[in-house]
């Protein structure tokens, strides 16, 4: 096992990843740029590191100094935790070649599930249904391939998205709905494709607005063993950004969920995953049809929700893993517990078309109580900078029902203070009491609607 890691992240992720560590007795080192110099994460650290290289909001990105200090620092290992270079083979590559465990997948395992077009080829390989999109990555410089993309939107009909081949978590995707619409999302792709994957190319897929986003977690050891560990539904987003997750997902018939979950399990053995892998579908409630969307091979935001139903530490075994330890349980172990919610608290304001809202936070309270946990990246005085995302805090709440869970969440939405920065605690009492949110029927359109 290691005896220090380097965290390669800031906010509530490096503080999630630093309080695993410490239970496992491993000591952590913060990497911070200047304006986090007082940040949680840098206080809750046994030792703390400044990034001197990178311009503003780009510190966290900077490869070769990551490197530097964690050797420096005497770490064995990095965690990326998520988002930055949770998902760049570049920095895999140099942790390897500098013999630093990355904490996360091999980097053939990440080059399998990378460009995001190759694991949709591979999907129809092996029979998973996929939706109707191009079978290559595009170059984002290549005319004729820019071309023939905007035959295939064509070809199945407008509306598309345009997805940066190299990474997840709705970075750089943008609705297309006619050609001239496409030729913009593609430089968005390549712009924001280089800067957060190291890849500039790009596909496209069929938008289907009226599904629910699901995705399946498997977790996965260096031995060849594999294991499911539940679904999420996270339908609730805007402009791609998850705001609301729940497990398990209301209103997925069973034999469903279970299809889902050995398709998921039969994607990552044939991607060659080594560590955490969630595969995301789009399921259409009317037909009862699911599609494969993407994989990525990183630690999600919303892992919270699937530890607080299982009782596994998803970082701690990510953590093992690299260590080269076996999983710590078969299939049949595996428990599904509890019913558990996720709000993620961010520095935007709900009634004004969700504006970014830095500034410093004057005033906080959050909540405690049974059946709540909250995942906190700041304290009273933070500066909430508008160059980085504007995530406060988590929410997570869990019950023995689902009625249970989301009563626990408007109680601990009621409780928290947070003064100096408008935040969107409103937006989510609001949606917590919707009609769509109660029957369990929302999708991915949910936002619109409930903010028309």
């Amino acid at each position: 096992m290691f005896d220090k890691i380097l965290v390669a992240n800031r906010g509530e992720i490096a503080v999630r990843v630093m309080r695993t560590c410490r239970e496992m007795g491993i000591r952590t080192v913060a990497v911070y740029t200047d304006d986090d110099a007082n940040a949680l994460h840098v206080r809750l650290a046994d030792e703390a590191r400044r990034i001197e290289a990178g311009g503003p909001g780009q510190g966290y990105l900077q490869m070769q100094e990551l490197v530097s200090i964690a050797e420096k620092a005497h770490a064995e290992a990095i965690h990326p935790g998520y988002g930055f270079l949770a998902e760049n083979p570049r920095f895999i590559e140099l942790c390897d070649a500098h013999q630093l465990a990355f904490i996360g997948p091999s980097n053939a395992s990440m080059c399998n599930a990378k460009p995001k077009n190759k694991a949709r080829s591979l999907m129809k390989m092996i029979g998973v249904p996929v939706v109707p999109g191009s079978e290559e990555a595009i170059r984002c410089s290549d005319p004729e391939g820019i071309r023939h993309a905007v035959e295939i939107a064509e070809g199945i009909g407008w509306p598309v998205i345009v997805k940066p081949s190299g990474g997840g978590g709705g970075i750089g995707m943008r609705i297309a709905r006619d050609r001239e619409e496409m030729l913009k999302a593609i430089r968005h792709a390549q712009v924001r494709g280089e800067r957060a994957f190291g890849i500039s190319s790009f596909y496209i897929e069929k938008f289907l607005p009226g599904a629910k986003h699901i995705e399946s977690q498997v977790l996965a050891d260096k031995m060849g063993h594999f294991l499911n560990i539940g679904h999420r539904d996270c339908s609730i987003q805007r402009r791609f950004q998850k705001l609301i997750e729940e497990t398990p997902c209301p209103r997925l018939p069973y034999l469903l969920s279970m299809k889902m979950g050995i398709a998921a399990v039969e994607i990552a053995m044939a991607l060659q995953c080594d560590s955490l892998m969630t595969v995301e579908f789009l399921y259409c409630q009317d037909t009862r049809e699911f599609f494969f969307n993407e994989v990525n091979c990183r630690l999600q935001v919303e892992h919270g929700i699937t530890e607080l139903a299982t009782g596994i530490d998803i970082v701690k075994e990510q953590i093992r893993i690299a260590a080269g330890e076996a999983l710590p349980c078969s299939q049949e172990d595996v428990r599904f517990q509890t019913h558990a919610i996720e709000c993620r608290i961010t520095a935007e304001d709900p009634a004004n078309n969700f504006l970014p809202s830095p500034g410093r936070v004057t005033r906080l309270h959050l909540p405690h109580g049974l059946g709540v946990r909250v995942d906190e990246g700041i304290v009273e005085g933070t500066e909430i900078s508008p160059l980085y995302d504007p995530m406060l805090f988590k929410l997570l709440a869990w019950g023995r029902t689902r009625d249970e869970a989301v009563m626990r969440m408007k109680r601990a939405l009621r409780e928290t203070v947070v003064e100096g920065v408008r935040t969107t605690i409103p937006f989510h009492l609001s949606a917590l009491e919707s009609e769509k949110f109660i029957d369990g029927t929302y999708t991915t359109r949910f936002v619109k609607r409930l903010t028309a």
